[in-house]
């Protein structure tokens, strides 16, 4: 395959056949009109810093500029950054440290983290002003982490000639102010900000720019136990307080429960299909701590027979295991939360959010990581748990959200406290350990994609999952719709035809539903010894197929109306329950149908 010339001459001759027509649109955006600031928001995988590259040379070339500076939010993409660079012909020193003073004579600039403009922003001011320099702001939004550390950067890079500031998620779950972004205000008395060109997912999906993402969604039962002593026992996705889904969520997560388990072997396999069509694709696993991390790379080398790369907030030697197994044709990758935003590996294709930060800024970014695609027809596959927050993000990923800032007031050394504390402790220490996880099964909930749901809840491991598990890894997005609403259909004509065999007159589900219910007001059959492993497998689907119907009636999820049965009937969950606890769960269903018309 030949390689794009990015040459400093190709963009002087205006040759740009190396740029994705929104990168050619956005070029001639920036020189249409003479600005200072250029606030791009393109989503991630799109082309940010090719981008920016292009018009750097363009700058360097025509002695707009004599210098770059690039501030990234972490040490990895410094040296991602001084590889595109020089693609390009432009020299940037990576490896620049505070104490150095003065950049080396050989390079054209710097790149350096906005944590280390915050820790010294008076040299970072000098260098500005000793050069006539552009400053790259990769992922802008990282400017407001803190207000200090936003007054750093202001303070640091306000005598700049140029500033173009990139970032793919034009939000915080804050009020602080971005540095250098202009806001306009709103007529509730907040402030908007405003972009200067915006390529979001949707476009860039309908350009083949993006993959699309298949979000596949597990719910299960979640037991444990207070500080108080309490045993608590819900499914996860149903009604809870804010502390019980939090609780519930950090259950699931637990390395020595079943619920991570069965969702790294479902991921596992459907890695497994997509490197039939990719055979490099790989997959992450995004945990929330150092612990856990490697707990769950514990679990995949079981799993999948391959010993998995585990990259470290902490480890020095994070950013040379990222670029190996970006090079290599490796399985899994787990890293903790602090370092997805700098895992930048375009082969990820099948991704396992196992971390419990509920932010939209940190939820788009982690979904960034497996979106880039390489050519037409590849689809990315993210595993994740049934958490109402996290499922809203997934059916909103098309949304497109700018920065507002409300008036507050607030502490500026609190505010970098606080934004060093979410970023350096783990999931845990959020809400402080103030429970204990027991138990966690897991069970397929549904499929999100395009905004729709698809499949029916059924246990892990069952062939309903599978159906969904298997979908080809080479798929246009159109592809991908049709293929879900098939397969679903297929799934209901099943259940719907297991449901109606006893039943000699249903012609509907609720007429199936009321009619069984009239000979099965009594308690379930009589009881039998010993029941077939197909037999059992007939009575869950007989009982999932009922709780779809009733959920298609009712409108409550099918996690509500199992645990509701589950309250009444007794008994575990339903990949543990005997055949007699299944019958007696479908007897009631069907005594709901006479009492609750």
């Amino acid at each position: 395959m030949s390689v794009p010339d990015e040459s400093p001459r190709s963009v002087l001759d205006n040759d740009f056949s190396f740029l994705r027509g929104w990168q050619k649109d956005a070029y001639e955006e920036y020189f249409r009109v003479t600005r200072r600031d250029f606030l791009l928001v393109a989503t991630p995988g799109a082309g940010k810093t090719a981008y920016a590259l292009t018009v750097a040379t363009r700058l360097l070339a025509t002695r707009e500029i004599a210098a770059v500076t690039v501030v990234t939010p972490t040490e990895h993409l410094k040296y991602q950054w001084a590889q595109a660079a020089a693609r390009f012909g432009i020299a940037i020193d990576p490896s620049y440290r505070n104490a150095q003073g003065r950049a080396g004579a050989d390079f054209r600039g710097v790149a350096v983290t906005y944590a280390q403009v915050a820790a010294h922003p008076a040299l970072h001011r000098q260098r500005t002003e000793n050069r006539r320099t552009l400053v790259i702001f990769d992922e802008i939004h990282h400017a407001g982490d803190a207000l200090s550390w936003g007054d750093a950067v202001r303070e640091a890079f306000e005598p700049a000639r140029r500033r173009l500031a990139l970032t793919g998620t034009p939000f915080r779950s804050d009020a602080n102010p971005i540095p250098f972004v202009t806001y306009v205000p709103e007529p509730d008395g907040a402030k908007r900000s405003a972009s200067d060109y915006v390529y979001g997912y949707g476009p860039a999906l309908a350009d083949g720019v993006v993959r699309p993402v298949i979000f596949l969604a597990y719910s299960g039962e979640m037991h444990w136990r207070t500080r108080a002593g309490d045993e608590i026992t819900a499914t996860l996705g149903t009604p809870m307080t804010k502390d019980q889904i939090a609780q519930a969520w950090r259950t699931a997560l637990d390395p020595s429960g079943e619920w991570i388990t069965r969702v790294l072997e479902a991921a596992d396999k459907r890695l497994t299909e997509v490197r039939r069509a990719m055979p490099d694709a790989g997959g992450l696993v995004i945990a929330g701590d150092h612990e856990t991390a490697r707990a769950y790379a514990a679990l995949l080398r079981r799993v999948s027979g391959e010993r998995p790369a585990v990259v470290l907030s902490d480890d020095p030697t994070a950013s040379r295991k990222i670029s190996s197994f970006a090079a290599s044709e490796a399985r899994w990758m787990v890293a903790v939360r602090m370092v997805s935003e700098g895992v930048d590996v375009p082969r990820l294709a099948v991704g396992v959010y196992a971390t419990s930060v509920s932010t939209a800024l940190f939820f788009a970014q982690a979904v960034g990581r497996f979106v880039r695609a390489r050519r037409r027809g590849e689809t990315a596959s993210v595993f994740l748990p049934s958490v109402p927050v996290l499922l809203g993000f997934a059916a909103e990923l098309e949304a497109e959200r700018d920065h507002v800032v409300r008036a507050a007031s607030r502490d500026p050394e609190a505010e970098l406290a606080e934004a060093a504390r979410r970023r350096d402790l783990p999931d845990g220490e959020f809400e402080g350990r103030s429970f204990e996880a027991l138990r966690a099964s897991a069970t397929f909930d549904r499929v999100l994609f395009d905004g729709g749901e698809f499949g029916t809840a059924t246990e892990a491991g069952s062939p309903e999952e599978e159906d969904f598990l298997g979908l080809p890894g080479l798929l246009e997005p159109e592809q991908v719709a049709t293929l879900l609403r098939k397969r679903q259909a297929a799934q209901l004509a099943a259940r719907s035809a297991a449901i109606s065999a006893p039943a000699t007159t249903a012609t509907s589900v609720s007429a199936e539903l009321s009619a069984s219910s009239a000979s099965s007001a009594a308690p379930a059959v009589a009881p039998v010894s010993t029941v077939s492993r197909a037999g059992l497998a007939a009575l869950r689907k007989e009982l999932n197929g009922l709780v779809g119907a009733w959920s298609h009636r009712t409108g409550q999820p099918h996690g509500v109306i199992h645990a509701e049965l589950r309250r009444v009937c007794g008994g575990p969950a339903i990949p543990q329950a005997s055949a007699e606890e299944i019958r007696a769960r479908i007897a009631m269903i069907r005594q709901w149908a006479v009492s609750r018309r």
